[in-house]
């Protein structure tokens, strides 16, 4: 979608202007989200037929990183609402949809997500806190330990037990209007990096309609592996390469310019490594990117799920993947920019700030859990085949 692709490129450089504020306040870039609200861009994936962009996961990811190349926390918070609008799109019944895709697309309505418990951490597939019926709707009481941007949403995807005599892998996905919650932020956002996210922790309480229930009660995990995970790695994935590729291109430019520092030199052996190995973990991370992208779009034209365990295992694999890679890109330019240019906070290259922005990128959903799903699946598949 080359219309989506040349507004995030136009605004851009506004997230790169409000970046360095969010972070060093720990504060919701409000004017780069307004920005984007009016752009159209919080209504990418929703149909045309509600008012939106028509976008597909392709379209999400060459957005997310466009826009990550300005801002990282920015980016994350826009790329997040995107992976619930998915999950609307794809699973709300009609009456659902009729009411939040077209506000959605129209007014810039902000879904957050609400996955995370202090029981469970941010374990996606099982819950603890269970909806409890209240005539004929649902009550929901919620603590959650982190909230992206959640003092800020429209309204939240929340996961819960089905009921009270639930298992706790029997979860569904419910939505509240932010005017149906009673919502409190009990734990603030001091990070070290991602700090614009303001992902805070949160308790909601509310009650919801039978009809806010996405899917199929108890049936989350179809949800999850249709359109939440799926969604979320890629659209992450190219949160961080949009970053690292960013960083690489200004420490590029910054050696080509007259204000070059002598201790980067392009006549410099070690430097031209350095840039080289960035460049090829960028390269590694984007090509495997693109591969999943391409068979994840491949299996939703044909209407095939996604629910084979080598696309499951590729799914994973690229979260971890670009986690790793695009954070190993961003340490070799520090070090190739020394304590001047790498690691000074008013330096010319922000490199000081992406390299703590992308620390988070393996703990965002830990790869060592993944990594272990991952091993877990292998022992069942083997080594695999490329699609």
């Amino acid at each position: 979608m080359t219309d989506a692709l040349a507004i995030a490129t136009d605004l851009m450089p506004v997230l790169a202007r409000h970046a360095a504020a969010a972070d060093a306040g720990a504060a919701f870039p409000h004017d780069s989200v307004r920005a984007l609200r009016e752009a159209g861009l919080f209504g990418l994936l929703v149909p045309a037929e509600y008012g939106g962009m028509d976008g597909d996961l392709a379209d999400l990811v060459d957005v997310a990183a466009v826009l990550a190349g300005g801002c990282l926390s920015t980016a994350m918070i826009w790329a997040m609402h995107c992976q619930q609008v998915d999950a609307v799109v794809r699973h709300a019944g009609e009456r659902l949809r009729s009411d939040l895709l077209p506000r959605i697309a129209q007014e810039g309505y902000y879904l957050a997500s609400v996955t995370t418990e202090p029981s469970k951490g941010g374990h996606l597939l099982t819950a603890s806190s269970a909806l409890l019926p209240e005539d004929d709707d649902l009550l929901v009481r919620r603590d959650a330990p982190i909230v992206t941007g959640g003092e800020h949403a429209d309204g939240f995807l929340i996961t819960m037990r089905a009921g009270p005599d639930a298992a706790p892998s029997d979860v569904s996905l419910v939505h509240l209007h932010r005017d149906q919650v009673e919502a409190q932020v009990v734990r603030d956002w001091n990070a070290m990096g991602m700090r614009g996210t303001r992902s805070v922790g949160m308790t909601l309480s509310g009650v919801a309609a039978s009809h806010q229930v996405i899917g199929q009660p108890g049936g989350f995990r179809a949800i999850a592996v249709d359109s939440m995970i799926p969604a979320g790695h890629l659209a992450w994935s190219a949160c961080w390469l949009g970053t690292a590729r960013g960083a690489l291109d200004a420490v590029v430019a910054l050696i080509r310019s007259r204000h070059v520092p002598s201790s980067m030199s392009r006549d410099s052996e070690l430097l031209r490594q350095r840039l080289a190995r960035a460049r090829i973990d960028i390269e590694l991370a984007g090509g495997y990117l693109a591969l999943v992208r391409d068979e994840v779009l491949r299996r939703r034209h044909s209407g095939q799920p996604l629910d084979d365990r080598s696309l499951q295992i590729r799914i994973d694999t690229v979260k971890v993947a670009c986690s790793e890679l695009t954070f190993s890109a961003v340490d070799r330019l520090v070090q190739l920019g020394g304590a001047m240019i790498g690691y000074q906070r008013d330096a010319a290259v922000p490199l000081e700030r992406h390299f703590r922005d992308l620390r988070s990128a393996s703990l965002n959903y830990s790869n060592d859990r993944l990594v272990g799903a991952i091993g877990t699946m292998t022992l069942l598949d083997g080594a695999g085949r490329l699609p």
